[in-house]
């Protein structure tokens, strides 16, 4: 409960800050929502965002932003794997990103039917090409997921039970193997038909994790969390308010 506090007062916070610097300068702020569906390997995603956009420099092409997103994933038969970095890398350095998985360390929770849903603060950067057209890469930092108890079965090489997990509650953007958590990040390119409607379309990398009711792996240390990274093809709407 404490830390669902402390997102939502985060979020009032940077709100409020966006909100005092479209006050002084509201020739450089968008006030963005979008909605988007996308797919991939058995599995495919809804997400609903509102963005605030800070134009930078003389000709405000350089964008920033913050705001929230809602992201609703579901998949089949997916595999969800060893997620601690500290298993997959052995490492919990910045450097993981380049780190090869240690095999035998990365045991296996399949799950077949996979539902997440996660609410988030997000951060984006972008570049507008022209009045109309525009880049956009944005990423989850910080919330919390929900979803109903899954039973999945639990493989550790040729041995395998089932087990009962639910969706890890707290997200937290580090860095690779050590985010925590279920968290979204997409590469768009969005085209705004008239002053106030748009399409986009892009590719979403998502992370979506599991927590097992026990620490259902023990070797080479006990661990409760399992991971899928799924990348997903992305279209949608974009509304400018």
């Amino acid at each position: 409960m404490k830390r669902i506090v402390f997102i939502f007062i985060s979020i009032w916070l940077l709100q409020s800050f966006a909100t005092e610097v479209a006050a002084q300068s509201t020739s450089s702020i968008s006030n963005i929502v979008d909605f988007n569906a996308g797919i991939g390997n058995s599995e495919g995603n809804l997400a609903l965002a509102m963005n605030y956009e800070f134009g930078l420099g003389k000709k405000k092409k350089m964008i920033i932003g913050i705001g929230g997103r809602f992201t609703s994933y579901f998949g089949k038969n997916q595999y969800y794997v060893t997620a601690p970095a500290e298993l997959t890398t052995g490492s919990t350095g910045l450097g993981v990103i380049f780190m090869e998985n240690i095999e035998a360390n990365m045991d296996t929770f399949l799950i077949k039917s996979a539902q997440v849903n996660s609410l988030n603060l997000v951060f984006s950067l972008g570049y507008n090409l022209s009045e109309k057209l525009s880049l956009r890469f944005n990423i989850d930092v910080i919330g919390f997921s929900f979803g109903k108890s899954i039973s999945g079965n639990y493989i550790n090489g040729s041995q395998g039970s089932i087990e009962s997990a639910s969706p890890t509650p707290f997200n937290l953007l580090l860095t690779s193997d050590n985010d925590h958590g279920s968290l979204n990040s997409e590469l768009f390119v969005r085209y705004f038909l008239n002053s106030k409607w748009g399409l986009k379309g892009g590719a979403q990398f998502l992370f979506t994790e599991y927590t097992t009711d026990t620490e259902v792996q023990q070797f080479p240390m006990a661990n409760d969390r399992f991971r899928n990274k799924s990348l997903i093809f992305t279209a949608g709407v974009a509304y400018k308010i």
